[in-house]
């Protein structure tokens, strides 16, 4: 099945957001999904650790050693596999790209996430030429302005498309119930709008960026076929 990789060598670009949005979201649809927690601070199995009953499963304290049978485990007996890296250009990180059907590089709106994606996206490249395979990768803006994109975001998603650098058009918006999940440690769907702003508006923003990547996926599936 899918393994989902959110890799990036910049910490606080957004990585574990990302990871947990997308993976609780498609499993609200339906889909069994593990998340690999490897990043050192543990973000999502502390969320793993609350109130949530969703059915994603959080494995964590994989080594560099360990993540590829781990992956490949988990790909044979789920839906789909999320992993989230830590923010370095490690060996680990490198082993979980290339097991990757899909990468992900989480961008949120500053000119030193955007030449860090531009890095990320070339570690990917040196792995596509040591396996010798192509490793689909797409940029995934987060934490942009929910109205109007500012002069900043403008400026970095020219660059990017200047550069040739492929972008998943549906961005995850600043919004006050994304950071509510790893508060309250539930899924968007278990918050409790009378206490978070905007609920329905982040599982509607949850909902078209979780189905872009699932049709990037399926799309990469029917070419493989």
């Amino acid at each position: 099945m899918p393994v989902v990789t959110l890799s990036s060598p910049k910490g606080g670009c957004g990585k574990s957001t990302t990871a947990l949005i997308l993976a609780t979201t498609l499993a609200e649809l339906g889909a069994s999904v593990t998340l690999l927690d490897c990043d050192g601070n543990q973000p999502l199995v502390r969320w793993k650790a609350g109130a949530t009953r969703s059915r994603v499963k959080v494995l964590s304290a994989v080594s560099e050693r360990e993540i590829l049978p781990v992956i490949d485990r988990e790909r044979a007996s789920t839906g789909l596999v999320v992993i989230d890296v830590e923010g370095a250009a490690t060996r680990l990180a490198s082993r979980a790209v290339m097991r990757a059907d899909l990468v992900l590089v989480p961008v949120s709106p500053s000119a030193l996430d955007a030449n860090e994606a531009a890095r990320a996206i070339e570690l990917v490249q040196e792995e596509e030429t040591a396996l010798g395979r192509r490793i689909p990768v797409q940029v995934s803006f987060n934490r942009t302005a929910v109205a109007m994109q500012s002069r900043a975001e403008v400026g970095i998603a020219n660059e990017l498309e200047a550069a040739g650098i492929p972008t998943l058009k549906t961005h995850l918006n600043m919004r006050a119930a994304f950071a509510a999940m790893f508060a309250y440690r539930l899924t968007l769907q278990e918050l409790d709008p009378a206490k978070v702003n905007g609920v329905d508006k982040a599982i509607d923003n949850a909902m078209r960026f979780a189905g872009e990547v699932a049709e990037l996926l399926r799309e990469q599936q029917g070419r493989a076929a």
